[in-house]
Parts: structure tokens; sequence; C-alpha cells
């Protein structure tokens, strides 16, 4: 069963058209970013309701785009071309930088568990699968990071191991050269009467 056109006329019942407005005008500002993020167009979008309730979009900066319109409009209106054309690329530029910057922030807010209320199902399935492969490549990076500071801190211990015992057999040999001195310095201080004694073996009568 097909879907009953209705038909685009003023709505004459209060209630029915602001039912109506609210539903109409989500759906307008739901298309248009998705617009803006699609095409990567600079859009300016203001309502007013019939109550005079202002509601607003701008894919980057309302008051920029609005200088934009007015700079347009200032071309269009005369037939010389503008002298300020190389500033007005430039500012060209500008607004293509801040609406990149601004995606980018809505989605790094994204990450952080923000501004997700507007977000459908499958636009949150995506972004919990892109957390899953980010949180995957930080354990890979975590785990080779300890790897790697296991692996140096191994190293480190088998050079103070080696220096440790250098020290100790250098220790050792210095020892023994003190000795050496302490036993000669000894003998040499034995009277000389002493060195003098006549220690044979006499056999027979004296």
């Amino acid at each position: 069963m097909t879907r009953k056109k209705i038909e685009i006329k003023k709505i004459d019942n209060i209630s029915a058209r602001q039912v109506t407005f609210s539903k109409r005008r989500r759906g307008l500002f739901k298309k248009t970013r998705e617009l803006a993020t699609l095409c990567d167009a600079e859009i300016g979008l203001i309502v007013f309701s019939s109550t005079g309730k202002l509601y607003d979009y701008a894919s980057s900066s309302m008051q920029k785009i609005v200088e934009r319109h007015g700079i347009h409009l200032d071309m269009q209106r005369s037939d010389q071309p503008c002298i300020d054309l190389q500033l007005i690329e430039r500012s060209d530029d500008i607004y293509r930088l801040s609406h990149e910057i601004a995606i980018k922030t809505h989605e790094l807010r994204q990450l952080n568990g923000e501004e997700l209320q507007d977000s459908t199902v499958q636009e949150l399935q995506k972004l919990e699968e892109l957390l899953e492969r980010g949180l995957m490549r930080v354990s890979k990076a975590k785990d080779k990071a300890i790897v790697n500071e296991t692996f140096e801190l191994k190293s480190k211990g088998k050079k103070l191991m080696g220096e440790n015992k250098r020290l100790k057999q250098v220790t050792h040999e210095q020892g023994q050269s003190f000795d050496s001195v302490d036993l000669s310095s000894s003998s040499s201080n034995i009277p000389q009467h002493f060195n003098d004694f006549d220690t044979s073996l006499k056999l027979g009568f004296s």
C-alpha cells in the first residue's frame, strides 16, 4: 500500500501545524548536515517558526557564511571583477579549513563520548567498531613498548653484572699484590744477628 501524498498547503490546525513543523525541521536540519558533510559544502540555514522562534545551523560559522554571501552578492551586482579576488580565494580556503576542523572536532568529541544524541544506531555501531580497533592498536603498541623496555633492562643488567665481575677481579688482584708487599717488608725487618745465626748441625764432641 503506497503512502498517501500530502497536499502542500498551509495547515489550518495550529497543533497539527506545530507538530509538522517540529518533525520537518528536524529532517531539514539532518539533511543539511548530511549535505555539508558529503559534498564539503558551506551551508547556513536560518528558520523562523510561526511563533517567531529562531532555529539555525551553520556548517562552520554563521557569521562567516553571511559575510561570504554578502561578498558574492556584491560581485554579482557589479560587472567589474572584484579587486580583492585573491583575498576572497584565501577566505574560501579559510572557510574550507574551518569546516574541516569543525568536522574533525565533532568526530573527536564523539570518540570522547560527547555529542552522540543525534547519532543513529548505525553511526554508533561504526563508532564502537572504530574505538575497538583503536583500543587493539593501543594494546599492541603497549605490549611492544613493554617488550622493548624489558629487553633494555636485561641488557643493562648484563652490563652491570659484567662490570661487577670485572671490579671484583681487579679488587682481588690488588689484594694479592698487597700481600706480597707485606711479606717482603716483614723479612727485611728481621734483625741482622738472626740472619747471621748458624743453624747448621754439628756432630761429635766439642
